[in-house]
């Protein structure tokens, strides 16, 4: 185990990894400290900045302003600095409204700012408007409730139809009032009143711890398929390069094993210890500049932490111990895909399953899972941050994890003794398991 970790810790790549990373993840808390991003963040300015600061900003948002009014115009005005037209990048959409059922053309503006409006005469120079890249979009309106949208290609980021049917909305209340001789800004203060709410929740919140239970998922998936093919690898590179044979004539077969998986074990959790700590430590001292923003990410409770360090632990020890095993199959490392794909297949099943649960912590399946020595490492932690989970669900959880364990030492290490002086082709896992047997 000394020379295994001792080769992690100094191995270059490794350090200069784990220390970059580091930096990294605590440096960039102390972003706002550096740069203005009360606008990013939607808070308020901090007290400290500067007159000439807010003097600019107040001048580039005059300026702002008064582009985007000669833009809703539909002229279009240089820049002072490059001459830029401003209204190249504004949208271009097409208009058919025959019975005229939409407000003029400032109106329009209040829902589009970011758009010129082309009036049209009728539904088919709408169509090649769109088609011959005229217009961007178009829009028919048939009533005061229902219109017809036209696009080429439509984009995952395309809000148009949400902001005319916001348009359309107000248009059909403002028609309503009329006809029936309501008073509009009256009926709309009534109609679109705030409601008040104060919110108390007694348990967890499971909408903002969301977030950085995805963000460990997604972690301990990496460590687990990083290190567990490092782990593997090691194997068979000592199995190919016939180191093995001088060493396993002075150390029990097992010891090598259990020393690299354990050296494995140790080099993760100083790794993720490091980077982690130096995140949340930077992000606590800074918390007050992020305005909270990054609370659902960064701000996790002691209890998640340490049911990550458990569950996250145990699962990498039951997997590392499978890794080693696998590796012990074969000799050559062009030939470790062949054995380890069934396990990554496990894991990448898991993985994806544990995702697409995570808004359902106390469904069925998560519950099956968080039982799975497979997946607990994943789905306990999952349910102890946002689900309902008792602490004798927890015990067993942790119970079977831990029995699991030792059955997967006990079985790699019987697999590693037997496949340390098997050279040639891969040996498949059915074919070591019925010898084993024997």
């Amino acid at each position: 185990m000394e020379f295994e970790l001792l080769s992690y810790m100094k191995n270059k790549g490794f350090v200069i990894t784990s220390v970059l990373i580091m930096l990294l993840a605590g440096g960039l808390t102390f972003l706002p400290r550096v740069i203005d991003m009360s606008d990013i963040l939607g808070i308020e300015a901090e007290s400290m900045e500067t007159e000439e600061v807010e003097t600019k900003k107040a001048e580039g948002a005059g300026t702002d302003r008064a582009e985007t009014e000669n833009a809703a115009e539909g002229v279009k005005t240089e820049d002072a600095g490059d001459g830029e037209d401003v209204s190249s990048d504004m949208l271009r959409l097409g208009l058919v409204d025959e019975k005229g059922y939409l407000p003029d053309k400032q109106e329009l503006e209040k829902f589009f700012e970011d758009a010129e409006f082309v009036y049209l005469d009728s539904e088919k120079e709408l169509k090649e408007a769109v088609e011959q890249d005229k217009a961007d979009a178009g829009f028919l309106v048939v009533d005061d409730i229902s219109y017809r949208y036209y696009v080429m290609n439509k984009e995952m980021s395309d809000d148009n139809q949400m902001r005319f049917e916001q348009l359309l909305s107000e248009v059909h209340k403002q028609r309503y009032c009329e006809a029936n001789g309501i008073d509009y800004e009256s009926f709309v203060a009534q109609y679109e009143a705030p409601v008040q709410c104060e919110e108390t929740v007694l348990g967890k919140d499971a909408s903002n711890n969301f977030w950085y239970c995805y963000v460990l998922v997604i972690g301990i998936f990496m460590l687990i398929v990083l290190y567990g093919v490092t782990i593997a690898t090691s194997i068979t590179t000592e199995k190919s390069n016939r180191s093995m044979e001088v060493l396993i004539t002075s150390i029990n077969a097992e010891y090598l094993l259990f020393g690299k998986v354990f050296a494995g074990v140790v080099a993760v959790i100083v790794q993720v210890s490091l980077i982690l700590g130096a995140a949340l430590a930077g992000y606590a001292v800074n918390r007050s500049y992020w305005g909270g923003v990054l609370d659902p990410l960064l701000d996790i409770p002691g209890e998640v932490l340490a049911a990550f360090a458990v569950f996250g632990v145990g699962g990498f020890v039951f997997y590392a111990f499978l890794y080693g095993a696998m590796g012990a199959l074969v000799s050559k490392t062009e030939d470790m895909s062949k054995v380890t794909g069934p396990l990554q297949m496990v894991i990448m099943l898991v993985y994806v399953g544990s995702l697409l649960q995570l808004e359902n912590p106390d469904g069925v399946m998560m519950k099956i899972f968080s039982y799975l020595p497979v997946s607990s490492y994943s789905a306990m932690f999952v349910r102890i941050g946002m689900g309902k989970v008792e602490m004798w669900e927890v015990l067993l959880s942790g119970g079977i994890l831990l029995v699991s364990i030792f059955a997967a030492g006990w079985l790699a290490a019987k697999i590693y003794r037997m496949g340390t002086l098997r050279y040639g082709n891969p040996v498949k896992l059915s074919r070591a398991l019925k010898e084993l047997k024997m």
